[in-house]
């Protein structure tokens, strides 16, 4: 492949290495330059365009990765077509994510043009969610490599989903005078929850005193109508004969593991009775925020229990404190518990800056994927398993984009209006929350980071605050509202977002940083295109 610049008149048939502009025209990179476009562009007063040429044997970008993509096992995996060299790879069910590190480092070996990128061994995933991209990053790679790279995955596949299997499962909970009951019936729902993602069910509860032999007869009587026992103790384990592993050991099992080298969650005891798991939940899973427990449970639900050297080998990695992929990171537990964020994604303007009969621009591919797809995995990737996307505009094929991800969608029959019906559409949606983040659809660069780093900062300031992305000091998008104003959100008319509540409110406004991310919206053809996009439908 040779790469450089030619003068325009020798350019035919090579590739744009780099976007070109000129008066009235807008090439994307990758282009193959015909005779009528270096025409019009002589007639733009173009000279001179950097491009690529192949060589024998070079394969172009998009078919060199979708021949990779081609190669690998689909079991439990969709791909994207390719686009911009790119094939994204998401997971086709809930489940466990497996990576072979071996494998994937031979890939990203074989050439610089060939690379993958998955997610962490062991990561919890649902449908719908990316779980790898395969990204040719010239314009072409060579096809030996294209070659080696399927050779290599003829012989092993380097990422995997496991899918969750539904299991049923059976409470033991401890009491204690000082643990009141309410707690011990808002655990139980908790963990309802986090059994609701493979399909699993809480049938059984049984509640005893907080003494090894009461454990032991529960867990003896619960035993054969369930496939996992999860013991919830009203005190912590101080020691290893403590109550939940001596109740596992008179009940005739063998704890494989008491204690964790994970924070939250050291506490945690993993147990085997006639060959049923049994989990002594550590305390900080009555909380919602990542802990060893959801580590353990993960494992049990794919049906691949943890080892003892396993789960000794979990201490690099192990100290979750500030968790970027949550929306709650580890706070007070007051702050954390009594504040609750909803994700609002307005999704329904009728994009008229992208020309009359324009293409949309929620449609266009970042990676091969579609804008208002992208903004709304992002946001679930930031902790909102549900967001809220408001549509309008071209409703059936924004919902269409969205449809695996399981959003709650909800038409704004208003649209025309412009962006304030949208915001009060989205606002009223929301039932009892204390704020809303309120998300564009259209800036492709905020990242989930981004998101946690504005939902923290709301958290922290006891929800009564209104937060705010800027960049440089200069403010912008996305922002968080606390219910307070929600009234105020519903009397705004026509096409402006929050600006005049943030102003007028009175209420303290926290300004979060996330750089450029915070201006960059795609609201044209040439935006969509510097930014990285291809124009879809």
């Amino acid at each position: 492949m040779k790469f450089g610049p030619v003068p325009l008149e020798e350019a035919e048939g090579a590739l744009l290495a780099h976007s070109l502009r000129a008066e009235g025209l807008a090439f994307a990179k990758g282009r193959r330059l015909t005779s009528d476009d270096i025409a019009s562009l002589l007639a733009a007063g173009v000279t001179e365009t950097i491009v690529v040429r192949l060589d024998p044997g070079d394969v172009e970008e998009d078919e060199a990765a979708q021949a990779i993509a081609d190669a690998m096992p689909r079991d439990h995996l969709t791909f994207s077509a390719a686009a911009t060299g790119r094939v994204n790879v998401f997971a086709a069910c809930n489940g466990m994510f497996r990576a072979d590190r071996a494998v994937v480092d031979r890939l990203n070996r074989i050439d610089p043009a060939v690379t993958f990128a998955c997610l962490r061994d062991h990561a919890e995933v649902k449908a719908g969610d990316m779980v790898a991209t395969i990204k040719i990053i010239p314009l072409a790679a060579p096809g030996a490599a294209v070659s080696a790279a399927i050779n290599v995955l003829g012989a092993a596949a380097p990422f995997a989903v496991k899918p969750y299997r539904a299991l049923r499962v059976g409470l033991v909970a401890t009491q204690l005078a000082s643990l009141k009951p309410s707690v011990m019936d808002k655990t139980a729902k908790l963990l309802k929850s986090r059994l609701s993602t493979s399909g699993s069910r809480l049938t059984q509860e049984r509640r005893v005193p907080h003494r090894a032999e009461a454990v032991e007869d529960a867990i003896v009587s619960l035993l054969p109508d369930h496939d996992l026992l999860v013991v919830f103790g009203a005190s912590a384990m101080t020691d290893f004969d403590d109550v939940i592993p001596a109740a596992i050991r008179l009940a005739g099992g063998t704890v494989i593991q008491a204690g964790l080298p994970v924070d939250p969650g050291n506490l945690l005891v993993f147990g085997e009775i006639e060959g049923k798991p049994v989990v002594g939940a550590p305390g900080c899973a009555r909380s919602p925020k990542e802990n060893a427990f959801d580590w353990v449970l993960s494992r049990v639900m794919a049906d691949e229990w943890p080892t003892a050297q396993e789960m000794t080998g979990w201490g690099v990695g192990g100290l979750l404190m500030e968790i970027p992929t949550r929306p709650r990171p580890r706070l007070g537990e007051a702050a954390a518990e009594n504040v609750r964020v909803e994700a609002v994604i307005l999704a329904a303007g009728q994009g008229r800056r992208m020309g009359a009969g324009g293409k949309h621009k929620l449609l266009a591919l970042f990676d091969g994927e579609p804008l208002i797809r992208r903004t709304a995995r992002t946001a679930q990737q930031a902790g909102f398993e549900t967001p809220l996307v408001v549509t309008g505009h071209r409703a059936g094929e924004i919902g269409a984009a969205i449809d695996a991800l399981g959003c709650r969608v909800v038409f704004n029959p208003a649209y025309e209006e412009g962006m304030a019906s949208s915001l009060r559409t989205g606002i009223e949606a929301v039932d009892g929350a204390d704020g809303v983040l309120v998300l564009l659809a259209d800036m492709p660069a905020v990242t989930s980071g981004d998101i946690a780093s504005l939902t923290r900062a709301f958290v922290e300031a006891g929800g009564t605050s209104i937060v705010r992305a800027v960049s440089n000091g200069k403010r912008g998008n996305p922002v968080i509202l606390p219910k307070t104003v929600f009234a105020a959100a519903a009397r705004l008319e026509g096409d402006i977002g929050a600006r005049p509540i943030i102003e007028k409110s009175g209420l303290p406004v926290i300004d979060v940083e996330i750089g450029p991310a915070a201006h960059l919206d795609t609201d044209t053809p040439d935006a969509i295109l510097a930014a990285g996009g291809v124009l879809g439908e």
